[in-house]
């Protein structure tokens, strides 16, 4: 039974994200701003789509290719792991999401007057909610262990350091010294 809670956590991260975006759309402040930059954001969009699909699968019969969704092993403890990093990662995302405020944005937003954000999670991390995402499907790995979820991992860590080198090229033409500052003090992970 443990190795399906990061399976029903993985949709209150999509939740969170949703309802925090919506709050911040009825304060008048566009949060979704994914591919206004640059459209190869939109790559993530159909790998992402497939790796829901995958997942579903592993609970539900659909048509999917068993091979992709074999387990590589079962094992409890990775199960108990698995369960307490995507609970510890959500629990994490919550706190980044209450500290980032106003500022959070899904992609990169040049029109942004928001001030740098260095404290909390912040404080730790440059990028906590990347960290916190990398973690919960980390955990979701250990919990199911498949060919699929091991190149969606691989993909989805390509694709947020990509996405963290494009951030930090904005935030240092943006922020200059103040963010020049913050990277000599603050680790770009952990």
């Amino acid at each position: 039974m443990l190795k399906y809670i990061p399976l029903l956590e993985f949709p209150l991260l999509i939740i969170m994200v949703l309802i925090r975006s919506y709050m911040l759309r009825r304060r008048g402040i566009r949060a979704i701003v994914f591919g206004v930059t640059h459209k190869s954001d939109y790559f993530i969009i159909p790998v992402m789509l497939f790796f829901i699909y995958g997942l579903i699968s592993i609970v539900i019969d659909l048509p999917f290719p068993k091979i992709l969704i074999r387990p590589f092993w079962d094992i409890d403890v990775l199960n108990i792991c698995a369960a307490a990093i995507c609970t510890i990662s959500l629990i994490w995302f919550g706190i980044t999401l209450k500290i980032f405020g106003q500022s959070f944005r899904v992609g990169i937003d040049e029109n942004t007057g928001d001030k740098l954000i260095t404290t909390g999670t912040f404080a730790i991390s440059r990028n906590p909610i990347y960290v916190a995402f990398i973690a919960f499907f980390l955990g979701v790995f250990l919990a199911h262990s498949n060919l699929l979820i091991s190149v969606f991992l691989v993909l989805f860590i390509i694709t947020v350091h990509r996405q963290i080198l494009r951030e930090e090229s904005f935030l240092k033409k943006h922020y200059g010294i103040e963010y020049e500052k913050y990277c000599n003090e603050v680790r770009r992970y952990v």
